[in-house]
């Protein structure tokens, strides 16, 4: 049995937030994951967005947290070295309607501190993306673009590097509380844990773990929304996040993102799903992207489509009244050493942070513990080969000739950067990992070219099999067998 002093269940943005959090002191952490990799479930499956927090609540965790973790966001991105640009945002609007909706929720940013937020006509919209739509619109600087999948790998990457253990394919199955020793026995398919604290951080499964504490099984919904991802010829066609105005309850309608890596990203919509991983796209969904995002980007063309995906947002609401409620963060002494947090959906990516220090904090608080003196706050990240300048490109393959192998042809992944990605910290080798790591089959082909070339440096660095060899989840085997033996 493995012990420990305290386990984060979930390797989402979350949970791999809280991980950083407790390697800033001398505590024996570890994380546990039921996937194969950091962001497998709806920190990934999102725009990316860097949220103001213009439409929440005055008062709520979520307006604080979601304020409190723009406003930081700059410093954050460069000590993990995550992609990120403070684009700003248009929130656009066409009708009376609009406009005070939009007022409304300039008003609540305001009292929640959302700073420089004004009011525009359509001219200086024009001169600010001449492709966004709209009459009139509130320009919010605040606002910013990053990769959430880089995000959550960079934190859970620096949590690791400062001593947090990650378990992968860990799904949990059972807690049980052993009084006499005042541990939690934390169970899951295949091992058992001991741990005085556990942390729940478990996204759409949030509930159920809630409910193994003995907290209670809290009631969420699912709203899922469905995505374009437009090539990057379209990129260079968006500069900023177009939003439609808000509706009365503050929630939006398809947007057109740019991305930090030069995509533009249409979507979502939103409708109730009850599948917990229910990440089909469809043809009637996909048809109304096309429809409302060509209001908001003019150049919404079917010429730049090249892959499609969902997300699903996991409210906590009020099952009497339909009320959808805050992010719940709790802990107490009638659930010794444990902290919960359910119901953490968008801006779910902006709170990270700020999130993790309030569920840390409750734990130093009762346990003060020594901080780790050795923590360092900086990811080490290299340069990527397609942003180097001529001249270091010259010299990386000249010190490295497999920096000269280009692997990936859309996104100019060279053989290097896979092979540094496949020796990442947390031991993740799965195709879908390299993937979010470098940005090979993200382009225009999605791993036509390079996606075999790829599988076949995982066999070969990690001394796999073919049949062993994984897309992405834990049954998503790739290979069954072969065609024929070559000889």
């Amino acid at each position: 049995m493995m012990s420990y002093d305290v386990i984060v269940i979930g390797a989402g943005v979350v949970g791999s937030a809280v991980a950083r959090e407790l390697s800033r002191y001398q505590l024996n952490a570890a994380v546990l994951e039921k996937e194969l990799d950091v962001a497998c479930g709806n920190s990934s499956r999102n725009t990316g967005m860097l949220h103001a927090g213009f439409t929440y609540k005055p008062g709520s965790l979520k307006a604080e947290c979601a304020v409190e973790g723009n406003q930081e966001f700059d410093q954050v991105a460069k000590e993990l070295g995550v992609p990120f640009k403070r684009t700003g945002k248009l929130v656009v609007g066409f009708t009376d309607h609009d406009r005070e909706n939009i007022l409304k929720y300039k008003a609540i940013g305001e009292q929640n501190g959302v700073k420089g937020m004004r009011m525009i006509d359509k001219d200086e919209i024009n001169r600010i993306d001449p492709n966004a739509g709209g009459e009139f619109a509130m320009y919010v600087p605040s606002s910013g673009i990053l990769d959430p999948m880089q995000y959550t790998i960079g934190l859970a990457e620096n949590a690791c590097q400062n001593g947090v253990k990650f378990h992968f394919g860990q799904k949990v199955t059972g807690i049980t509380r052993d009084e006499a020793k005042d541990v939690w026995i934390v169970t899951t398919e295949t091992d058992t844990f001991e741990t005085k604290w556990v942390i729940n951080c478990a996204g759409m499964y949030a509930s159920e773990i809630s409910e193994m504490l003995g907290y209670p099984n809290y009631p969420v919904k699912g709203f899922k929304g469905e995505y374009y991802v437009l090539d990057k010829k379209a990129g260079k066609f968006l500069s900023i996040p177009v939003y439609p105005a808000p509706n009365d309850k503050g929630g939006f309608s398809t947007h057109a993102t740019p991305t930090v890596d030069g995509n533009v990203l249409v979507g979502p919509d939103s409708y109730v799903t009850e599948g917990r991983e229910d990440y089909v796209v469809t043809k009637e969904h996909m048809d109304g992207l096309f429809r409302d995002g060509s209001k908001m980007f003019k150049q919404m063309k079917r010429e730049y489509f090249i892959r499609n995906f969902a997300g699903i947002r996991w409210k906590r609401y009020n099952p009497e009244t339909g009320e959808i409620l805050d992010f719940l963060l709790e802990s107490d002494d009638t659930h010794p050493h444990t902290v919960n947090l359910v119901g953490i959906e968008s801006p779910g990516v902006t709170c990270a942070l700020p999130l993790a220090r309030r569920a840390v904090a409750l734990l130093v608080q009762k346990e003060q513990p020594q901080k780790n003196e050795s923590f360092n706050p900086v990811r080490p990240v290299k340069k990527r080969f397609h942003e180097m300048s001529h001249e270091e490109q010259q010299q990386a393959i000249k010190e490295n000739p497999l920096y000269g192998e280009v692997v990936c042809r859309c996104e100019t992944v060279t053989k290097a950067e896979i092979l540094d990605a496949i020796r990442n910290p947390l031991g993740v080798c799965t195709v879908t990992g390299i993937k979010n790591r470098t940005r090979a089959t993200m382009g225009r082909c999605q791993g036509g070219y390079c996606e075999t070339r790829i599988t076949e440096m995982i066999e070969q660095e990690k001394h796999l099999a073919p049949e062993e060899v994984r897309y992405s989840k834990r049954d998503s085997y790739i290979f069954t067998g072969k065609v024929r033996d070559v000889k």
